[in-house]
């Protein structure tokens, strides 16, 4: 029987859909994964965690889970599902038991990014034009950012605030993709997190949208996590 994990879900974050993946995506399927992208409705923790869960059922075998920005705390949740083998954060969130989102990045202050986002009368949050093209994505070309702005959709604001009830990191083995560039989560908090998690961790100089700037480092990451997490 084979030690290699060869199924990875990976999960977005706010203000983004599955195509944020879609450099990572090609990359994983030629080194012989199947990978696949949550479509996450962004409403609540607990309509992302549902959704997650179902594409994992889904998958003939044992998982990674990854997560990108939001992504990160979604798989603190789903991730105690016992086909996932192991998890994965990048430039992302990684709350304790107890923690809402905001709550693991409010002591680090405001960034330049999350002062960009807009809340309308319903809650329901986007991110400015300023915000997408020179907070989030900067580090992309100009094409490639304002196609992120154009399918950001919209994030129900008061799910950041919603507290999780599990942090699978405490019981999975963990890789965690560091930006010390991030406009939109605090490079500390990333850092801390993953010192508290015991995560194995690659640090990158890229925007907050690593997952489409360094697509190649991003795969490596998981294809290490695929090839080890059932040994650990």
């Amino acid at each position: 029987m084979s030690s290699v994990v060869k199924n990875v879900v990976l999960v977005h974050g706010a203000f983004a859909d599955g195509s944020s993946w879609s450099k990572v995506i090609p990359i994983l399927q030629q080194m012989g994964y199947n990978a696949v992208a949550v479509q996450n409705p962004m409403t609540s923790l607990s309509d992302e965690v549902s959704f997650t869960k179902r594409i994992i059922a889904l998958q003939d075998g044992p998982v990674i889970l990854v997560g990108h920005s939001w992504g990160g705390a979604v798989i603190t949740q789903a991730g105690d599902d016992p086909k996932v083998a192991g998890l994965v954060y990048v430039t992302a969130y990684a709350p304790e038991v107890g923690q809402s989102a905001n709550d693991a990045s409010s002591p680090f202050g405001w960034t330049e990014g999350q002062k960009q986002i807009r809340l309308d009368s319903d809650k329901f949050a986007t991110v400015t034009s300023q915000g997408m093209l020179e907070r989030i994505a900067e580090g992309l070309p100009m094409a490639d950012r304002k196609l992120a702005f154009a399918v950001q959709g919209q994030s129900f604001g008061p799910m950041f605030d919603e507290k999780l009830t599990v942090a699978a990191w405490k019981d999975k083995p963990t890789w965690a993709l560091i930006s010390t560039r991030d406009q939109m989560l605090p490079p500390e908090m990333q850092q801390l997190a993953a010192e508290k998690m015991g995560a194995r961790v690659t640090t990158l100089s890229t925007c907050h949208m690593s997952i489409l700037e360094v697509p190649e480092v991003v795969a490596r990451v998981i294809d290490e996590a695929a090839k080890t997490a059932l040994a650990k």
